[in-house]
């Protein structure tokens, strides 16, 4: 009896989180949520150091209004830059020569009305992830303008890179795998939960010489 009572109190607390997932993708009408989110890189650079390969980018996109509701009900939203380094070659398929990525945790406080912002230089679900920075704003714009630029990134090591030309692919994305599972369910086929951009480049380190 006490094994069946605590399956049908497990059972109700997933519909709950369920219909909670459902409300928070959804709280807007259907023409508003069908609307697909634009997003564009706006700046792409590329500058080889003594530190390594350096990266810079903008990504401009507007937050739709079903993303702010649910940041200002708590839940976090995760943000990832991916930077691959690929070494060309005229006889296979092309080498991945290096690999980045930057995961960017965004989460509102409602107890001092500000917006924290954490940010790793690998995965922010590792056991142990490499914060590189922690930050407070005052407004959601001021956060979003961090987020939405990336300022000489290291992608690669100086000894990863030689004198053959490469290709470098950009990737942006909100990351709706780090959701609460009930509101990934519910983000899911959501055109106004897709945000994600992407942006290739050639390089050719300049010779020594």
């Amino acid at each position: 009896m006490v094994s069946i009572t605590h399956c049908w109190r497990k059972a109700r607390i997933d519909l709950v989180l369920l219909l909670l997932g459902a409300c928070l993708a959804g709280a807007l009408p259907s023409g508003v949520r069908a609307q697909a989110v634009t997003s564009e890189v706006t700046q792409f650079q590329l500058e080889g150091s003594s530190e390594g390969l350096l990266l810079s980018a903008a990504v401009a996109f507007e937050l739709p209004p079903s993303i702010e509701d649910a940041l200002l009900k708590g839940v976090s939203m995760f943000f990832v830059a991916q930077a691959d380094v690929y070494r060309e070659r005229w006889y296979w398929t092309d080498k991945k020569v290096a690999s980045a990525e930057r995961s960017m945790r965004l989460v509102y406080l409602p107890l001092s009305r500000r917006w924290r912002l954490n940010v790793s230089s690998g995965s922010l679900g590792a056991i142990r992830p490499a914060v590189a920075l922690n930050q407070s704003f005052d407004t959601l714009n001021e956060a979003m303008a961090v987020i939405q630029r990336l300022s000489r990134w290291k992608i690669a090591e100086a000894d990863e890179i030689d004198d053959r030309p490469h290709i470098v692919v950009f990737n942006f994305r909100l990351d709706v795998t780090q959701l609460p599972r009930p509101l990934q369910i519910g983000a899911l086929g959501q055109a106004d939960w897709s945000i994600s951009v992407t942006a290739r480049k050639p390089y050719l380190r300049e010779s020594s010489k």
